[in-house]
């Protein structure tokens, strides 16, 4: 087992963060996604890993193709990688993508692809036993979370690293909340893992790139822009927001009652 400084420092903030938020609870069943990139490789590799402060617990990697690649070249690599990692793992293959993005959908892909991937996932959890459903989204995806949310769904939210659905029967996790983009890339570099190209047509031109973007460009003025709109999410201060809309009937009840 590798124990270099990066890996050190990872391990740690991956596992305060699991602590902090009650992610992993003795002898969950983890459903780790690996979606192909790098940052769910790093994901699959750290809670692979031994744990100093987190309960025993187990895992499952699970992958779900989304039919980009219609040779499955990428699949054969991933499939490779997971083996490797002597993990329980199992890949489906869907046409997930394609439909996502055919004729009558052209308006917004990524919400119906998402939509249906998520449905895949929580099948998978229910089919393996998975009562956690672990995620590679790190601390750069939950600041640009804020922002997409803010700038085109007209609210303040982001993702959050322990979120229950459906009455609590599953978790959502976040393990790498914590953990910036670059570090995770630094990571997967010096492990050499595997990376398989995203072939979504959108990838390029999202919400999401486009934020990342924005920020690439702001940070050359103030290199702390991503921490400081991180830290903004713990220091909230309702007094200085808007009160949540109210109808005409709400306003005429409140007046009432005035």
């Amino acid at each position: 087992m590798k124990k270099t400084k990066l890996y050190l420092h990872l391990k740690k903030w991956l596992e305060i963060a699991a602590s902090e938020y009650s992610m992993i609870k003795k002898n969950d069943r983890v459903l780790i996604c690996v979606s192909g990139g790098l940052d769910s490789d790093v994901l699959l590799d750290l809670l692979l890993s031994p744990m100093l402060y987190l309960p025993e617990f187990e895992s499952v990697a699970f992958h779900v193709d989304l039919g980009f690649d219609p040779q499955h070249e990428g699949l054969t690599v991933l499939d490779n990688f997971l083996e490797s990692k002597g993990c329980e793992y199992y890949l489906e293959k869907t046409d997930i993508g394609p439909l996502a993005h055919s004729i009558k959908n052209r308006k917004n892909p990524c919400f119906l692809c998402s939509r249906i991937r998520r449905k895949h996932i929580f099948e998978a959890a229910e089919k393996y036993g998975c009562n956690k459903i672990a995620f590679a989204h790190h601390k750069d995806d939950m600041i640009e979370t804020l922002l997409i949310n803010m700038f085109y769904g007209r609210e303040i939210s982001t993702m959050v690293p322990n979120q229950p659905v459906f009455g609590g029967k599953y978790h959502l996790i976040r393990p790498l909340a914590y953990i910036t983009e670059k570090l995770v890339k630094k990571y997967a570099g010096e492990s050499n893992f595997p990376y398989i190209q995203n072939k979504c047509p959108t990838e390029p031109v999202s919400k999401r790139a486009y934020v990342k973007k924005l920020l690439d460009y702001i940070e050359k003025d103030n290199k702390n822009v991503r921490e400081n709109i991180f830290k903004s999410m713990r220091h909230v201060k309702p007094d200085y927001l808007l009160r949540p809309e109210m109808t005409l009937t709400d306003e005429v009840e409140a007046a009432a009652e005035r």
